[in-house]
Parts: C-alpha cells; sequence; structure tokens
C-alpha cells in the first residue's frame, strides 16, 4: 500500500484527511457548489500529493528523479491532468459518474500534486516562470468563460455559480499576479542575495 511507503507518524494523518475528504458528509458539502468543488476540493487533493512527497523516503525519491529528467517529464504529466479536471465536463462528470469521481480522487494526488512537488526543485528557472504563467492564462481564460457565457457550462450548476466561480478565478489570478511581481520586485533584498551567492 503507498502509505506504506511514508516514514513516520505523518503518513497516518495524510491518510486520515484523504478519508475525510473522501466521506459523503464532506465530499457532498464540497462539491455542492462549483467554488467549493474547484478552488477548495481539487486543490486540497492536489496538496495532499505534495505533502506525501515530502514524507517519501530520500533514495525513493532520488529513483525518482532519475526518471524526471530536470523536472520536465513529470511537470508535463500534472499540467496535462490540471488542464483535464479544469474542463466543465470533467466536474461534470465527477459528480454523475462514481467511476470519474474515484478517478479524480487519485489521480489529483497522484498526477499534480505528487509531479509538481517531485519536479518543482529541479525546474530551472525559466521553467518555474512558464508554469506560473500558464497557470495565470488558464486562471484568466477560464474566469472569462464561466462568468461570460450565457448558459450552463456545468450541467450540474446553475449560472449564478458559475459566475461565481468566474469572479472568484479572476480575483485568484489578479492575486498571484501581483503575488509575483512583488516577489520579482522585492522578493530578495540585494543583500540576502550577495549572502546566497557568497
Amino acid at each position: 500500500m503507498v502509505v506504506n511507503l511514508l516514514p513516520g507518524p505523518g503518513r497516518w494523518q495524510l491518510l486520515a484527511v484523504y478519508l475525510l475528504l473522501a466521506t459523503p458528509p464532506l465530499r457532498d458539502w464540497l462539491e455542492a457548489g462549483m467554488v467549493m468543488h474547484m478552488l477548495v476540493q481539487l486543490p486540497l487533493l492536489a496538496g495532499l500529493g505534495v505533502l506525501a512527497v515530502r514524507r517519501l523516503p530520500a533514495r525513493l525519491r532520488n529513483r525518482l528523479d532519475r526518471c524526471n529528467a530536470a523536472g520536465v517529464p513529470l511537470t508535463l504529466l500534472a499540467l496535462f491532468a490540471i488542464a483535464f479536471w479544469m474542463l466543465p465536463r470533467s466536474l461534470d462528470a465527477a459528480l454523475n459518474q462514481p467511476a470519474m469521481e474515484l478517478a479524480k480522487f487519485v489521480s489529483l494526488p497522484l498526477l499534480v500534486g505528487a509531479p509538481l512537488a517531485l519536479s518543482w526543485r529541479r525546474l530551472p528557472a525559466v521553467g518555474r516562470g512558464f508554469l506560473w504563467s500558464n497557470l495565470l492564462s488558464m486562471l484568466v481564460v477560464l474566469g472569462w468563460l464561466y462568468s461570460a457565457a450565457p448558459v450552463r457550462v456545468c450541467t450540474n450548476y446553475l449560472v449564478d455559480q458559475q459566475q461565481l466561480l468566474g469572479r472568484g478565478l479572476l480575483l485568484l489570478a489578479l492575486g498571484l499576479a501581483l503575488w509575483l511581481a512583488g516577489q520579482v520586485l522585492f522578493g530578495d533584498s540585494p543583500r540576502r542575495a550577495a549572502q546566497a551567492t557568497g
């Protein structure tokens, strides 16, 4: 079992949170609204994959690194998985088909969170910049789509919910853009940069 690969007591907390997210009361509550579904449940599941990777033994991480040249292969895998779960049809399928719901709970930690956690430290600065710009553009395009679409793009959610999600995605994109601009302009003082290089 995958959880047995994770050393220490933290693995049981991760498993407990994962099972809690899968329980019908919490799962149904998170999936009742489009905002909670896309902006809370999906990132939480991917975040569990990130946390699980941090608990992997160094030997196993090194073995995975050998199959992940410069972080590119696993990053591409994560990007395709993210793009799939951002589609309205995928959200609908997860709500209507138990097999797709199971696929969501398995793929987000294993194909989004874990690959990004394994690849981030190996990506060059250009690769990280590409990821951030890709994320921002995806948020803006989907935010505009959900805000401007005159009809429901998800059959399980009403138009007002998708418009609320659209505004939420646009606000998230704006917040991330401001944060990234702040990191570029004010992230490292010259003194700290000199200490890092010296």
